[in-house]
């Protein structure tokens, strides 16, 4: 808890090398219990957050910010810092985000890695810098102030002392501060802060602003200069650093000693993985699950943080009771490894996986054997839905308390988990999916919905639509490409038709239920899936998509799954075969673009992902492999060849699409819609094929009604819409008034 109120000041507001309270004591201090810190400087060395690590890194865990304004004066290591950090993207070095234990580690010690440390916390923005210097003068900045604040309360600080290592070390300084809650203070403390934000904002015209490229790099062989001097010396006391703080007085060992406690003990606890904390949804999101009684379903749009809105409310828990108790089931072994990443990530370390050929038997059987001797001993157990109902793992099912979360919860549908569920003692339980609702099977839906406790709206819901205007998802651009069937394609199709026309209910307009009826839709389901006049209209988009961007970076492809048809039965891996030919429309646009295929075979998963979130990797070709669990929100550009008539692929993918990257402003997708030629020999075929193209139109609706170009989609349909007596508006309405 923040809070610069409760720190023990000097009644003199004063403090003083030699005395016992020193400048060093004072920072470590205010650093502590500050989420922002504005230092207004002439002379800065990052040697002083080295010397300040343990303060500095309390003050980034609390979620500081950091605003400074220097000269123009820098050591060679911090220029070199400076313009890493302002010319790389922030994920570059660590990724996301810096663990506490490595920003302690990195800010501690001299060398590469404090540096590289350095220019993250700019690139991310924890640090930001203006070099400036009097305009129309030779002189420089020489301020020595700064403002530390915990959001309510704020104190200014001014004195001789330079932001140096060798000035809190070696010299003789003092600094004098004042209050914002000490009425004698607060005037000034005001005209400070607007005095400091004028010129962060380079409103001040009395003040010429510098680019980095214009630091001068201090040389060693400068004297007479004491500022300069700090700089020079810095190296020399940076080595002999413990020497330094062993000599400090007792005061200040003993803020050093509690901050280190105070660290070990954070380095150990639970903790949301962002300073900013979760997002106002996700805790309303806790905040209605509670009021349901710990139970429900989070019907949130795919990239919306799911994985992190449910793991909060573990978070939320562990903070009422001191300890977490979690059972996550998810649908693949993939899943089990993302899920202890992001568990990883909150500080959730006791993980125990259950699945691919982990050894977990051992763990769970001494977490049972802890737990029925009282401990409150704190683990997560992660488990796949296969491995969850087979006799190994289902005989700990009834010992497991805390908190159940089902990932990708339409999976609990299944008729093997059916069966399983009245097994699942846990009381508090989390379902998660973006799809919820499982196609054609009611009666599951009804089961998953009593399970969770929870139906339409749903315990809490976060639409595609509120992620696009809150900011959560990115904006797209959305371009539908009919496709029509070639003449063989469309002779089968015709058969194929003309038999289900025999078991079509002209008045229910449904078919009838039998094994007949399955075989034949799902065999012109296939023709429509693989229909050969997608890949030249594929080639076509790719053609045009890099004439137009001149590269084809960031780009997903969603190809044909594709089953084996029937005349060519020795060919077992047809299905790969097609997702070749779409990989090789690719290279053959550019011999230098860098693509790889994604299936559910491919053993270096995660290296290829790696590499494609880096841009080494420029196309990705795959399948259904990458629907659920796969983080590439780096895709710009996705092409959409797969008519599986499977609505939560589509959705899914969507999603995958939309997330949020650095440098990215929106994504373009493109759908391939492939619809059968009209054929109006009966009334009966015609409303088969109607349905046939309204089903596909379902989709094309759902996407073009959020995309900024909606009105595209309305112009290239326009033409199948009059053919088919379709009203794209009168299929939204219907889709909503279904929701």
């Amino acid at each position: 808890m923040c809070d610069l109120k409760k720190i023990n000041y000097p009644r003199s507001k004063e403090y003083s090398s030699g005395t016992t309270h020193e400048p060093i004591g004072f920072y470590l201090d205010a650093l502590s219990n500050s989420k922002q810190f504005d230092l207004l400087l002439g002379y800065f060395s990052s040697s002083a957050i080295n010397v300040l690590a343990l303060g500095f890194t309390k003050f980034l865990t609390n979620g500081g910010t950091m605003r400074m304004v220097i000269n123009q004066f820098l050591r060679k290591e911090d220029k070199k810092a400076i313009i890493d950090g302002l010319a790389m993207e922030p994920e570059e070095f660590y990724g996301k985000e810096l663990s506490l234990k490595d920003i302690k580690n990195n800010l501690s010690e001299a060398g590469e890695h404090f540096f590289n440390c350095i220019a993250w916390l700019i690139a991310q923005k924890r640090i930001e810098i203006k070099i400036i210097k009097p305009k129309g003068s030779p002189g420089i900045a020489h301020y020595k102030s700064g403002i530390f604040s915990d959001r309510e309360n704020k104190i200014l600080f001014k004195g001789s002392c330079n932001f140096t290592a060798n000035a809190l070390f070696n010299n003789l300084e003092e600094i004098g501060v004042k209050f914002s809650w000490d009425s004698s203070d607060q005037y000034a403390v005001e005209e400070n802060q607007l005095k400091f934000d004028d010129i962060f904002s380079e409103n001040a015209n009395y003040i010429e602003y510098l680019n980095p490229s214009e630091i001068e790099e201090v040389l060693v062989n400068i004297f007479g200069n004491k500022d300069l001097d700090d700089l020079v010396r810095d190296e020399l006391v940076l080595s002999q650093k413990e020497t330094y703080l062993s000599n400090s007085n007792s005061s200040t060992k003993k803020k050093i000693q509690n901050l280190e406690k105070e660290l070990f003990k954070l380095e150990n606890q639970p903790r949301f993985p962002y300073p900013t904390g979760p997002r106002e949804y996700q805790a309303q999101a806790y905040k209605n699950w509670v009021e349901n009684s710990c139970q429900g379903i989070f019907d949130m749009a795919t990239g919306t943080g799911k994985t992190i809105t449910s793991l909060n409310c573990v978070l939320e828990e562990y903070q009422k009771t001191g300890y977490y108790n979690a059972l996550i089931l998810v649908p693949s072994i993939a899943l089990v490894e993302q899920w202890t990443e992001e568990c990883a990530k909150f500080n959730f370390n006791n993980v125990i996986k259950v699945g691919g050929g982990n050894k977990w038997e051992e763990d769970l059987t001494d977490y049972f054997f802890r737990k029925s001797l009282g401990q409150k001993y704190s683990t997560i157990v992660i488990v796949t839905y296969n491995s969850l109902v087979r006799p190994k793992f289902r005989k700990y099912i009834g010992k497991f308390n805390g908190i159940l979360i089902a990932d990708e919860a339409h999976n609990m549908g299944s008729n093997s988990l059916l069966k399983f569920l009245p097994n699942i003692t846990l009381q508090k339980r989390i379902g998660l999916s973006a799809t919820l609702e499982r196609q054609y099977d009611e009666y599951g839906n009804g089961k998953i919905r009593d399970f969770f406790n929870s139906y339409p709206p749903y315990t809490f819901s976060y639409t595609m639509k509120e992620a696009i205007d809150n900011g959560v998802l990115c904006e797209y651009y959305y371009y539908p490409h009919v496709v029509y069937l070639s003449e063989i394609e469309l002779e089968e199709y015709d058969k194929i038709s003309k038999k289900l026309a025999k078991f079509y209910d002209a008045d229910k307009n449904s078919y009838a239920k039998n094994e007949i009826v399955e075989i034949l839709l799902q065999k012109r389901k296939r023709l429509i899936h693989k229909a050969q006049n997608k890949l030249p209209k594929f080639k076509q988009i790719l053609k045009e998509e890099y004439s137009k961007r001149g590269h084809l970076r960031n780009a997903l492809v969603y190809a044909p799954e594709g089953d084996v048809d029937e005349e060519i039965q020795d060919e077992p891996d047809f299905h790969i075969n097609i997702l070749k030919q779409f990989t090789k429309e690719v290279r053959d646009i550019d011999k230098m673009l860098t693509v790889s295929q994604f299936t559910s075979n491919t053993k270096n998963r995660k290296e290829i992902l790696g590499k494609f979130s880096a841009g080494e990797i420029n196309v990705l070709t795959s399948m259904k492999c990458l629907d659920e669990g796969v983080d590439i929100p780096q895709t710009e550009l996705a092409f959409f060849c797969a008519s599986t008539g499977n609505p939560k692929q589509f959705i899914q993918r969507r999603g995958r699409v939309l997330r949020q990257a650095e440098g990215k402003s929106f994504a373009t997708i493109h759908d391939l819609i492939v619809v059968p030629n009209l054929n109006e020999e009966s009334e009966i075929n015609f409303r088969m094929q109607q349905n046939i193209v309204k089903k596909e139109l379902e989709r094309v609706v759902n996407f073009s009604f959020l995309a900024n170009n909606k009105y595209h989609t309305f112009q290239v349909l326009d033409d199948i819409c009059k053919q088919f007596k379709l009203n794209l508006f009168n299929i939204n309405d219907n889709i909503n008034s279904d929701d």
